[in-house]
């Protein structure tokens, strides 16, 4: 975890560049930023991994984290602004998610409600949160801390890839043992 620096600690930068495309996926920026990204793994994940199985669901995080680094470089690659986080990552769940389980149902906090839970779509609830980053890519100003394009790539990736990855010829049928 990085906390509290505005740059990236010296043994951090030993990693070859080449390697900081997967290893900033395991870096978070304090405990907020860790747990948001936990939360969210919990919620979605577990059932694209149920359907993907354990090496499609690897390969689509992923391939939709390094989708992410790529699209975040893109707008300035000349920043030298560390991009930490599963985010990118993390929306490739999201965007895989709301393709295979359009008509699901969460559970939503709202805190400025009589209600404080709110149950909806989570076809509604992504495709918000998707308006929501790209909005945000587009109007946000450059070094704001958030890799808004990365979860904009991220998420892009995931519900693209999940399409061939989910095909029924290459889910192969368990047998109660798995």
């Amino acid at each position: 975890m990085v906390t509290g620096q505005a740059v990236l600690a010296p043994e951090l930068q030993l990693v070859p560049a080449w390697a900081t495309f997967v290893t900033s996926m395991f870096l978070h920026g304090g405990l907020v930023h860790l747990a948001s990204n936990l939360l969210f793994l919990w919620v979605f994940a577990n059932n694209v991994e149920d359907r993907l199985g354990h090496f499609r669901f690897a390969f689509l995080y992923l391939a939709a984290g390094l989708a992410a680094a790529g699209l975040q470089i893109l707008p300035d690659p000349a920043s030298t602004v560390p991009m930490i986080g599963a985010s990118g990552a993390l929306s490739g769940v999201l965007g895989a998610y709301f393709m295979l389980f359009p008509r699901a149902r969460v559970v939503v906090f709202f805190p400025f409600s009589f209600m404080l839970l709110h149950e909806m779509r989570a076809a509604w609830l992504l495709a918000i949160w998707f308006g929501f980053q790209l909005l945000s890519a587009f109007t946000a100003p450059a070094g704001a801390g958030v890799a808004w394009w990365a979860h904009v790539g991220g998420f892009v990736a995931g519900a693209v890839l999940v399409m061939p990855l989910s095909h029924r010829r290459l889910l192969r049928r368990r047998g109660p043992w798995g």
